[in-house]
């Protein structure tokens, strides 16, 4: 399903020029940048640094003293809407935040001006390797995990993207022996033309944010998908070998190009790769310092650690371990840091975060869960000797199809409490397969309805499916306020 009119991102880049000869155009260009949120700030202020004269222009209004600070940087800005002389720029760099739908872009497109994600900008400045992750679900965790391996090991590395900072803010700083995780989501690929990672990683594609996408899954994945846009002979394409979409494209993508691509699969036993043979975690891999199809041909299978011994539990956190362990073969960090990395990982805040306990019921946040699948993954991860769960869910619905829990809640669930926007839907759909089902109009109510549900040995789970901005101003808003009033019980 298209809209007439609408002009969306190409699937391929848009230019065949090097990011060397866009990064040495940039003194003395004229560029505009939407967004005045973190991305859009630091992506001025580094193009600003770089001799651009810049242009920064947000359809809200500005935090207090934003504008005069960037004016001290030598930005001059708008807020509270775009006037015309947003298109008077050479090229445009779009604010992960802002759609590609947006009157301001769609202008812009149709007047073939480029329009460049704050991650391809950074990238033309960045002296060091860079790994990406992207997916669905588990790129925080991936991205924190893998964050996590190389401080173990002592490597010099920054974390960055679509988690904690902007990539625009570190990369003056970088040299080459700094290893760059980045965060990156489809809505930062939907621009890039020359970004390219040296180690690339794609976690999963299940419908999510469909709303930015016309309601096409195909078009979602597309925007996946350009994370190997610029990949080259010698660089690590990391990839789920279990999800047939992914795989499907990657192998006939990798061919195509001439890569060997690396897998991680919990049901099969692909070669380059990572699996689970026998409780235990293998990995297939080339040796240290040689890339997937170079010097040796052939792999010889390592036994990494028992399964049993990762800190995080569930089958989606195998997979983002799998996928650590790959990444850390190939930034050349040894087996024996990487098992220490992965018993010793805590996790991430808001992602199936266990907060306190309370009269025998343990409540759960897990706020970052803002989709179907997320959600899916964390009524997994509880076994049958975890007791009923009680589940909180709803919010902004973004088209969801509530189908694939339907199975785990008849198992699982005890008790679902819908809240936001999306409580309608959620309550029509699953509440059925549960034995009790509530409607609560605030954070604070749910947690009374699921109090009264659960049961010593219970767990209270918030899980929304949903986004957040029905009610909250983003899930951290959400998953803070549920652990500050679970912390007040």
């Amino acid at each position: 399903m298209t809209t007439p009119g609408l002009q969306l991102p190409p699937v391929r880049p848009e230019t065949s020029v090097s990011a060397d000869a866009l990064r040495d155009a940039v003194p003395g260009s004229h560029v505009t940048v939407v967004g005045g949120a973190r991305s859009g700030l630091s992506a001025a202020r580094l193009l600003a640094r770089h001799g651009a004269d810049v242009f920064l222009t947000d359809h809200g209004a500005a935090e207090p003293g934003v504008a005069e600070a960037l004016a001290k940087d030598g930005i001059a800005s708008e807020f509270g809407g775009h006037t015309a002389r947003a298109l008077d720029a050479d090229w445009l760099v779009l604010s992960p935040g802002v759609p590609s739908t947006s009157n301001l872009i769609q202008s812009a497109l149709r007047q073939k001006r480029p329009v460049y994600a704050e991650i391809e900008v950074a990238s033309w400045f960045c002296p060091a390797p860079i790994v990406a992750v992207t997916g669905s679900n588990g790129k925080t965790t991936t991205t924190s995990l893998i964050g996590h391996v190389c401080a173990v090991d002592g490597r010099r590395h920054v974390v960055a993207g679509n988690i904690g900072y902007a990539f625009s803010d570190y990369v003056d700083d970088l040299d080459a022996e700094t290893v760059v995780v980045l965060e990156v989501s489809s809505f930062q690929l939907d621009h890039v033309a020359t970004f390219r990672p040296s180690v690339a990683v794609l976690l999963n594609i299940t419908p999510d944010h469909l709303d930015r996408y016309d309601h096409d899954l195909a078009r979602y994945a597309a925007a996946k998908f350009r994370l190997f846009d610029n990949l080259q002979p010698g660089d690590w394409l990391v990839y789920n070998h279990d999800d047939a979409l992914v795989r499907e494209h990657v192998l006939a993508w990798s061919a195509e190009r001439g890569l060997v691509p690396v897998a991680f699969s919990a049901d099969g036993e692909p070669s380059p790769g990572a699996f689970v043979r026998d409780g235990d975690i293998v990995l297939d891999l080339p040796a240290i310092g040689t890339p997937p199809g170079g010097l040796s041909p052939t792999f010889r299978p390592e036994t990494l650690m028992p399964t049993s011994d990762l800190a995080l539990p569930g089958r989606h956190n195998l997979y983002n371990s799998l996928a650590s362990a790959i990444v850390a073969r190939a930034v050349e960090i040894r087996s024996d840091v990487v098992r220490e990395s992965l018993t010793s990982f805590e996790g991430v805040p808001h992602r199936l975060e266990t907060v306190r306990t309370v009269q025998g019921v343990a409540y759960v946040n897990d706020s970052k869960a803002t989709n179907v699948n997320a959600v899916w993954y964390a009524l997994e991860s509880f076994s049958a000797t975890d007791g009923g769960v009680v589940l909180i869910a709803g919010g902004r619905d973004k088209g969801n199809d509530y189908g694939p829990l339907v199975g785990l809640v008849e198992d699982k669930v005890t008790g679902i409490v819908a809240i936001g926007e999306g409580a309608e839907a959620v309550e029509r759909e699953l509440g059925p397969h549960t034995p009790r089902v509530a409607r609560a109009d605030s954070m604070e109510e749910a947690i009374q309805y699921a109090r009264l549900m659960a049961e010593p040995g219970d767990t209270v789970l918030l899980s929304p499916a949903c986004a957040s901005f029905d009610m909250f101003e983003n899930y951290e808003d959400r998953g803070d306020t549920f652990k500050r009033l679970v912390h007040a019980l």
